[in-house]
């Protein structure tokens, strides 16, 4: 994921949609490619500040779409 820095920075930014963890994390989800998408998980500790657990990249989109969705609703 080196090479996705900018990626995964913009992806919290500007993400397609937010989805819920399993522990209290987000997951930010944006498609980086025809089917390929870019998943960031990470925990907010203000409006203001946060930090990155890990990201990945998937193609299981459906899989994402069965946790809870956040945002947009």
């Amino acid at each position: 994921m080196a090479g996705y820095l900018h990626d995964v920075l913009e992806t919290v930014q500007e993400p397609l949609a937010i989805f819920e963890g399993n522990s209290g994390e987000l997951l930010a989800a944006r498609e980086i490619e025809t089917g390929k998408f870019i998943i960031v998980v990470y925990r907010e500790a203000s409006e203001e500040d946060g930090f990155i657990i890990t990201a990945f990249l998937t193609k299981r989109w459906k899989q994402i779409q069965r946790r809870k969705k956040l945002w947009p609703q």
